[in-house]
Parts: C-alpha cells; structure tokens; sequence
C-alpha cells in the first residue's frame, strides 16, 4: 500500500461522490495504490449510506463509523490507528482541499524524506472576518511557541510518515497541532508546501468562532506538556519546593523576630496578628500542594494506558 488517504467528516453526504471520484482518478492516473479511509464523526444526513455505497463500487474504500460526533482529533486518531499506506495523507471532505496535490506531497515524503509536510492555503477562500483574521493570529502564536515556521497549522491537507502516525496520539482537540506533536516525538524534518484552496461547493462550515478560543487554549497546553508533559515533577515539584522553602524562611524570620522582642523585653503583638504569619502559611500550603501535583502528575503517567475517548459502532472493508 502506497498511499493512505485519511477523511475526517461529518454531514457531508453531498460533496463525498465527487471527492471519491476526483481522488479514485488521481490514484489510477499515477498508478497508486491506496485506501481511502472515511471516519464519519457522527453524523445525521446520508453521509454513512453514501461510504457504504462508495466502498461496494470500490473496495479501495473503507469506512469507520463513530457511535456519536466525538471531534477532528478523535476522527483522525482513528483514522491513523487503521492506516496503512507508506505515505498518508489527510485532508478535509468539503473539496477546499484539492486532491491534485497528492502525488506532489507523496513525492516530497518518499523522495525528499520529510516527515511530514503541511500545506499552506496561502489564498484563501474563506471569511476575511471570521476565519482568516483570527487564523492568522492563531498562527502566529503557534509559531511563536513550537518554534515551527509553518504559515498554516490549521490546514488539513497534510502527508505524513506512516511511523508518524503510528507514534502520536490525537486527542481532545490537538489536530491543529499534529506537526507539534510530530516534533515532540522526534520528527524534525517538517516542511511547508504552499497547496490550492478552493471555495466550499456544498453546505456550511462546522466550525465557528469558538474553534479560536479552544485552539489559543489547545496552545498553552500542549505548550506546557511538550516541555514537562513526561516529567511533571519539573515543573510542579519545582515552584512547590520553592514556595515551601520561601514559607519556611518567612517563618523562621517571623518566629526569630519574635524571639528576639521577647528577650529584649520588646512589646510585641501577636504571631496570628502579622501579616507574614499568613504568607509564610499560605506558601508553605501551595507548596506541599504543588509537590503533590507533581507527585501525583508522575504517578499518572507511569500507570496511564491508551484508552480511546471514542466508541467506533461499525467498520467497512477493514
């Protein structure tokens, strides 16, 4: 098998004939041989009927079928688990993505050995105002904070290493950051491939505004957990012994101060009436709290397994 084609839907029913037709004519004309793999994300129209007709003509075809909408990221994880192309690709079922690209992208994975490569719609077909202002900043951040220079994270049309994606896990709603990911795993030839985007021929878009505040707070976190994701000890243990310590000094200073009156013959006021009684307690609280953050985050970790957060009800041609 040489190329995997991985498409994430929901209620598409309308554009997947003429997808399947635009990437079947793509494959037989360079002689490929592929999958495609559709994972309907739950949804409500006839997109389920119309896999199930699609992989009776061809049995290159094959389908997963969510129990529920479960998300992009839980799609594409199952997406990846099945794959078995040498070279996989991704993109999205609404034809803004455009299948000429593929054997481009093929050929930059197997004859320049990247490990993945994104694409960039680099022209744009979408709204100014609600999708290419705040993608723009999104990216940005992006940039800023994975240190990958790609002008577009968010792009679904990408290529992969098969052992790419064999060895992430997507989850939640971490397909935005797969390259991230990749580079966290160890991969570090990712390049950029600048890709045709086209205007939406059939329906609407599933994703609003909301999808950018989830992204910025997707970033912080997978931010953090590529630095101390497998060694939260370094981070929680870290501020909780230095918030202890500084508790602890406070309190010897407090406790010596006091003393020191007493044995002078100094009026004082009560330990509990000073204010650093209850900053040294306060630090001394959050400390313990976050060692035992760490503490338990390591525990975690050593004991997790690799449960799915998605329930498939049925499977074709696998």
């Amino acid at each position: 098998m040489e190329i995997s084609v991985v498409i994430p839907l929901l209620n598409e029913e309308e554009s997947l004939q003429e997808l399947h037709d635009w990437i079947a004519n793509v494959m037989q004309s360079n002689r490929y041989l592929y999958e495609i793999i559709f994972i309907d994300d739950g949804s409500t129209d006839a997109s389920w009927k119309k896999i199930e007709e699609l992989s009776n003509k061809n049995q290159s075809v094959k389908g997963i079928r969510f129990q529920k909408n479960y998300g992009k990221s839980q799609a594409l994880d199952a997406g990846f688990e099945l794959a078995q192309g040498r070279v996989v690709i991704t993109m999205d079922a609404d034809l803004q993505d455009n299948p000429e690209e593929i054997p481009e992208l093929y050929n930059l994975i197997v004859d320049e050995n990247f490990d993945l490569i994104s694409g960039w719609k680099k022209k744009r077909y979408d709204n100014v105002v609600t999708k290419n202002l705040p993608s723009k900043l999104f990216n940005a951040a992006a940039r800023k904070t994975s240190g990958l220079k790609l002008h577009d994270f968010n792009c679904g049309l990408k290529a992969y290493k098969n052992e790419v994606i064999k060895s992430i896990k997507v989850s939640g709603e971490m397909h935005r950051y797969i390259p991230v990911l990749a580079k966290n795993e160890g991969y570090h030839k990712i390049g950029e491939k600048v890709v045709q985007h086209q205007a939406r021929k059939y329906g609407e878009t599933k994703f609003g505004m909301d999808r950018f505040v989830n992204g910025f707070l997707d970033l912080i976190t997978i931010s953090f957990l590529s630095k101390f994701g497998k060694r939260p000890m370094h981070f929680f243990g870290l501020w909780g012994t230095f918030m202890f310590l500084f508790g602890t000094s406070a309190a010897f200073y407090i406790g010596a101060f006091k003393l020191y009156k007493v044995f002078n013959g100094i009026k004082t006021i009560l330990v509990t009436d000073n204010p650093w009684f209850y900053i040294a307690l306060t630090s001394m609280i959050l400390g313990t709290l976050l060692f035992l953050a760490g503490f338990l985050g390591e525990l975690i970790i050593k004991s997790k397994n690799n449960e799915k957060h998605y329930t498939i009800k049925e499977k074709l041609n696998f």
